[in-house]
């Protein structure tokens, strides 16, 4: 019998502690690696041959939506695509549990709208085999996964089913229903979650809102209801709080009364994943340098990807700051389209548009990229300004009158904005910046920011020699693992799970941006395949090779940070 199931041959190591990258064999045997050095090719089963090649801890992925994709996609892609082994869920203060069974249609369709889940595949994917937090980690145990999992306590779905939806987002939380609350927290803590989530924009700024286009209830929530989840957190000595648009003496007072990490999100050059625009970076740095030397302990999450996007007017919600927008988008497209006729709400549309409101994707030079209509053919890769001059219209006209003509199938797609290179070296060297916000599992129409980790090495690292590998590898790994409590993976190193890839610096690329019809329904979604992995493992088993899936689904839960 062979020493190891499988001896990594002869690749150019990154541990993910940064340690100066080496030359060596990993051994593994029952998932684990169990030795790192000179390994004789005949101790193993399986020998996969590295010479020429990185070997690194695969990546973690701390901002995602996988809470239902995860029952029809295993590997939790597009993110098990690009090289990450492990994800957080529950972000945002979203998700479905705990909720009563009465609830479960509606849980979804607050996930449709907030984050653009298709509500037909939720509906066709969801085993909805559990009722509390404790019961959905079980549920997520026994599901085959092709990654590892780590959820927070979303605090939206908590909220909403000690209190009602109405009367949590309407008034704060009763001395009973706190204690309740409290009660429920503490299970899920008990039970492995890694801490609570919540967003936490001014209501009147949030552009993800639930399904009627009112603010979600943690937007509506009251600081005192907030801080005393921080203290249950004090009081576990355990976990973190994700949160989002979080002010900064919000996050603060949540760092105080919990005494645990904050990750906070967005560290961005101009604005987030949703296009809201932030808080100038070197003003978000200075005060994130002066919190922690304070002691309080932040964690911020960078966007690093370009932020672009690929939309229809049939899904489209990310206008929704914008009132007449977030009238006019609701409803299936039928209304919607109804809505986009009526001249009175083209003119408060125009008006908006000319008063500077955001709609982060609505510019002159926004692109027609794809058209259906045959009439319509000759405008593909015209900007929406230039058709507005053809047809000496307003530019809200033009993307209007584009959408109806084309049955409002027509994609528009944001022109590239590459960021200065110094800016984002800033970004991403902030003492305690963490690569991310993927959003994986969300807007799948729209973002395929989940490409993230491979966009970092090839184009941040290779092509603008921003930072040497062995500081990304540890930010793209064991930092993150470290924020989000993960005890027991994010490096290689002897003991360790074997969440390992193996790839081709020289041939690493994102990929280019395709629709995939494979969600449960027929829904189809926006990916982008990645080239140069040559192995992707999970706990020691080949899940990616050369970019195919091998069906492998080893992924475990991790509670309490550890499988």
């Amino acid at each position: 019998m062979a020493r190891f199931d499988t001896v990594i041959k002869g690749g150019t190591i990154f541990d993910g502690m940064r340690t100066p990258r080496y030359v060596g064999d990993i051994g593994i045997r029952d998932g684990v690696i169990e030795a790192i050095g000179g390994i004789d090719a005949a101790d193993a089963d399986q020998v996969i041959d590295a010479d020429g090649l990185h070997v690194a801890p695969g990546f973690v992925d701390l901002h995602t939506h996988y809470d239902s994709q995860v029952y029809w996609d295993p590997w939790c892609t597009i993110s098990g695509y690009h090289g990450v082994t492990s994800v957080a869920i529950g972000n945002c203060g979203f998700g479905f549990a705990p909720v009563k069974p009465e609830d479960r249609e509606r849980s979804m369709q607050t996930m449709t709208r907030n984050e653009a889940v298709p509500l037909e595949s939720m509906q066709a994917g969801m085993p909805w085999d559990w009722e509390t937090f404790p019961e959905f980690l079980d549920s997520i145990e026994r599901t085959p996964k092709g990654v590892n999992i780590i959820s927070y306590v979303p605090l939206n779905p908590l909220m909403a089913y000690v209190m009602g939806v109405e009367a949590a987002k309407g008034r704060p939380a009763n001395d009973e229903e706190r204690a309740e609350l409290h009660r429920l927290m503490r299970e899920a803590l008990d039970a492995g979650a890694c801490g609570w989530s919540g967003q936490l924009t001014d209501a009147e700024m949030e552009v993800q809102r639930d399904f009627d286009g009112s603010p979600m209830i943690t937007n509506l929530m009251t600081e005192d209801d907030l801080i005393a989840f921080a203290e249950v957190l004090r009081d576990a000595g355990r976990g973190l709080i994700q949160c989002i648009g979080a002010s900064q003496e919000l996050t603060e007072k949540l760092a105080e009364a919990s005494g645990r990490p904050i990750l906070w999100n967005v560290l961005a050059l101009f604005a987030d994943q949703h296009g809201n625009p932030q808080v100038p970076y070197k003003d978000t740095i200075a005060w994130l340098h002066d919190a922690n030397a304070r002691g309080l302990r932040l964690y911020a999450q960078a966007l690093t990807v370009e932020n672009d996007f690929q939309f229809t007017l049939e899904d489209w919600n990310l206008f929704d700051t914008v009132e007449v927008w977030r009238e006019v988008l609701m409803g299936d497209v039928e209304q919607r389209r109804a809505n986009l006729l009526n001249e009175d709400n083209r003119r408060r549309i125009r008006d908006a548009f000319d008063a500077g409101a955001p709609m982060l994707a609505l510019t002159d030079d926004l692109l027609v990229g794809i058209v259906h209509e045959p009439d319509l053919k000759e405008i593909e890769g015209y900007t929406v300004g230039e058709i507005a001059q053809i047809r000496d219209c307003h530019v809200v006209d033009a993307f209007i009158d584009v959408a109806l003509e084309d049955n409002m199938r027509a994609l528009f797609i944001t022109p590239p904005r590459p960021a200065d290179n110094e800016a984002m070296s800033q970004v991403i060297h902030c003492d305690v910046s963490l690569p991310g916000v993927s959003d994986g599992g969300a807007h799948t129409k729209f973002l395929t920011h989940g490409r993230y980790p491979t966009e970092f090495l090839a184009l941040l690292c290779r092509d603008n020699e921003l930072m040497d590998l062995e500081q990304a590898h540890w930010r793209l790994s064991a930092y993150p693992a470290q924020a989000a409590g993960i005890t027991d993976r994010g490096w290689i190193r002897e003991g360790a799970p074997a969440d390992i890839i193996v790839y081709d610096l020289d041939e690493l690329h994102v990929g280019e941006p395709e629709r995939a019809w494979d969600f449960p329904a027929g829904a189809w979604r926006l990916v982008q395949r990645p080239r140069g992995y040559r192995y992707i493992m999970v706990n020691g088993e080949v899940t990616f090779r050369n970019g195919e899936c091998t069906g492998a689904t080893p992924g475990s839960l991790l509670r309490h940070g550890s499988a």
